[in-house]
């Protein structure tokens, strides 16, 4: 089967090009315990393969980049966590704050180090986690936080220019690269999305699902099902 036309391009010359990648839900199967997720062997392997092959491969997540090099389980590859954040110089001062909503639920919190995150995946009832999450989000924000929902998550984080975006951009000033691929499954890549818009070849690809945004769909170039579909996709490239 033929690669799709974009990629076709961008994989002519892979020594000009970088794969930029999500983790949960794009490399890795969403699992009801976060703690839980990991990387498959299969793709871990590609991932080693592309590396040798592409200018620079990295992920970029929101845990944290030691979290994702845990997860992941390649040495070879790139990481940035927490959305950008973790280049971000003044975030760490907003630490105090979000220590104090990290308390705020019984629900699985995750506590990185400039996020907290409260996952309601396996809530007994999603409506009564949901109604609690929606007043915790509304506290924060008057705060001066920024909440941002995802599959079954929401996270709260500075108020900084930071995300997907600029750590792509980041990523890929650092070598020169003008040519990349990024996939993601959920609203926070759609910020990597954006990033690819300005350069000289970006192709997006949604993973999508029935949890995923409709934006992410809407705006990529390629869709695939789930991550084995793309680990099919990164196989021919």
């Amino acid at each position: 089967m033929e690669l799709p036309p974009p990629l076709a391009e961008l994989a002519r010359e892979p020594s000009r090009a970088a794969i930029l990648l999500d983790i949960d839900g794009t490399l890795a199967p969403i699992v009801p315990d976060p703690s839980q997720s990991r990387v498959p062997n299969g793709t871990r392997r590609e991932l080693r393969r592309l590396a040798g092959r592409y200018a620079l491969v990295g992920c970029l997540t929101g845990r944290t980049s030691e979290q994702a090099r845990r997860i992941v389980g390649v040495d070879e590859i790139e990481y940035i966590g927490e959305h950008g954040l973790e280049l971000a110089l003044d975030a760490e001062r907003w630490s105090p704050l979000l220590d104090r909503f990290a308390g705020a639920s019984n629900l699985p919190v995750e506590r990185k180090r400039f996020t907290v995150a409260f996952h309601y995946r396996t809530a007994p009832d999603e409506r009564v986690a949901l109604a609690e999450l929606n007043e915790i989000a509304e506290d924060a924000a008057g705060e001066g936080l920024v909440p941002k929902w995802g599959r079954k998550v929401l996270e709260l984080r500075p108020p900084i220019d930071a995300h997907k975006g600029t750590a792509v951009v980041h990523m890929l000033q650092r070598r020169g690269i003008h040519r990349a691929l990024f996939a993601g499954d959920d609203l926070t890549d759609l910020d990597g999305f954006r990033a690819m818009d300005d350069l000289a070849l970006g192709v997006k690809i949604a993973v999508s699902s029935a949890e995923s945004p409709s934006a992410l769909a809407d705006e990529a170039d390629i869709v695939v099902d789930d991550p084995r579909a793309l680990l099919e996709l990164l196989r021919r490239l």
